[in-house]
């Protein structure tokens, strides 16, 4: 399950995807994130000649998916969305709009999907944008001998619920097609972001020389959201801000931040130098079961955002006391290896807070010695790496002005390059063109809840207490506070 293939030997049977085919299409992450992506994606010009279908459990018009399309697709069709489309790439979007259809269909009635493909055209990417548990039984009652040459399965985040359903899921769709044929789509590792990780890291001696735990103390990476539940109960609540964002995103980022340097940026390379990271991480130093102290979990009540009023997290519509899910999480995980061992990776997502923060932060260890006579604060050096928008600054102490002998706080800032695709675009170019870079190996979505399930258990247990915050405060006033800018 290991073995990736190049990007030719993906392509398969039939070359180029013909057809791309979303199940689920009428959710909710079909028409906010996964759409908009698709219609940039056309717009620029890198999908030609796709054909778009969408097939959901619910009894929708032709009328009725055209007003879904038209409203996904209208900022990319308008042209000024961000300027990487053109006339040639609307007027292909809008072709594929014209020609889109949508069917009602039971993905996990035995032979449904696969009497469905029969009419579309191949190759195919098979989009799973629906919950892991009916991705999973819609791949349990598909047949190879169903799928049209060249298939791509493309599977939603989380991939599985836990170890053995992660597992249980690759071994099913390992049956299906070939693991460079199987693309987890985790939005979060989007191209610009582990490029500009990539290349800030192995472009340059002075930063490359110093990463690692000699030199760095702490390696934070937050998602801190303003937005609140956004009518997503039926998801979220059973998942909460562990589930939702550090099992899967920000691991995956960690595992970036902390890799060995790749021989090449082929898949094969880097997706193993990924996983290599994840085998040798625990949340907590090696060997402990104090989950108590290596992890926060929190629910914010009721308070305001802005000039927006919002309610207790318990009295949003469709979520249940019961399931006891937090909307704010924070974990420490260790890579026990030589480069980082002993310093702990904070990762900490949370939804309802006083403002968005997306970013990684390195703090460095604080000099053996600085001279007496020098006066002012001695900070730590950070280095803030900023995702969407793309951004680098650096944190440091110098002279001046004024009195020399004081040093003052500093920051070098920098834009760093971004792809105008939405994040969804990015991955989906990957799909389209058979490259499996962006896309989670089978091993690595394992190796992710197998580190995050003690906690999990922990928290279900009652053995880390759930605690409050109001909506748009920054926090539980107890937690330790991560670096900012």
């Amino acid at each position: 399950m290991h073995d990736g293939g190049s990007p030719a030997s993906a392509a398969g049977p039939g070359g180029r995807i013909k057809t791309l085919v979303i199940l689920g299409a009428s959710g909710d992450l079909t028409g906010r994130l996964l759409l908009p992506g698709v219609a940039r994606l056309i717009a620029s010009g890198r999908a030609p000649g796709l054909s778009l279908v969408g097939a959901g459990s619910d009894d929708w018009t032709a009328q009725t998916w055209q007003g879904r399309l038209t409203k996904s697709f209208a900022e990319a069709l308008s042209g000024t969305s961000d300027g990487s489309s053109t006339g040639a790439g609307r007027a292909e979007l809008a072709r594929v709009q014209k020609g889109s259809s949508y069917h009602q269909l039971d993905v996990t009635a035995k032979g449904a999907l696969g009497d469905f493909l029969k009419s579309v055209e191949g190759p195919v990417a098979l989009y799973f944008a629906l919950p892991p548990a009916v991705s999973q039984k819609a791949c349990e009652v598909l047949r190879k001998k169903e799928l049209p040459a060249g298939t791509r399965l493309v599977m939603e985040k989380p991939f599985g619920s836990s170890t053995e359903s992660a597992r249980e899921l690759n071994a099913t769709l390992a049956g299906l097609v070939p693991e460079d044929h199987i693309h987890r789509v985790d939005h979060f590792l989007g191209k610009s972001t582990v490029l500009n990780i990539m290349g800030l890291r192995f472009a340059n001696r002075l930063l490359e020389h110093s990463w690692n735990g000699e030199h760095v103390e702490k390696v934070e990476i937050v998602f801190d959201e303003s937005l609140t539940l956004e009518n997503r109960a039926r998801y979220y609540d059973h998942a909460g801000a562990g589930r939702d964002m550090i099992q899967s995103h920000l691991l995956q980022i960690m595992a970036i931040m902390a890799m060995e340097p790749p021989a090449t940026l082929e898949e094969n390379d880097v997706r193993s130098n990924i996983a290599a990271v994840l085998r040798a991480s625990t949340i907590g130093p090696q060997g402990s079961t104090d989950f108590a102290a290596n992890t926060r979990r929190a629910r914010y009540t009721s308070g305001a955002i802005g000039d927006r009023q919002v309610p207790d997290y318990l009295a949003e519509d469709g979520v249940d006391p019961a399931n006891d899910t937090e909307t704010l999480a924070e974990v420490e995980v260790y890579v026990n290896n030589w480069r980082w061992a002993g310093v702990p990776f904070i990762l900490r997502s949370g939804k309802a807070l006083g403002r968005s923060r997306k970013e990684a932060v390195v703090t460095f260890k604080p000099v053996p010695h600085l001279p007496i006579g020098f006066k002012g604060t001695d900070s730590p050096t950070r280095l803030h790496i900023g995702f969407g928008p793309e951004t680098l600054t650096l944190d440091l102490d110098v002279n001046g002005p004024g009195d020399l002998f004081t040093l003052d706080r500093v920051q070098l800032e920098a834009d760093l390059g971004s792809d105008p695709l939405l994040p969804y675009g990015e991955v989906l170019d990957g799909v389209l063109s058979a490259d499996p870079l962006l896309s989670v190996r089978g091993d690595t979505a394992e190796e992710c809840w197998r580190i995050v399930e003690p906690a999990f258990a922990a928290w279900k247990s009652g053995e880390v207490p759930m605690e409050e915050y109001a909506a748009g405060s920054p926090g539980p006033e107890d937690w330790p506070t991560t670096a900012e800018v």
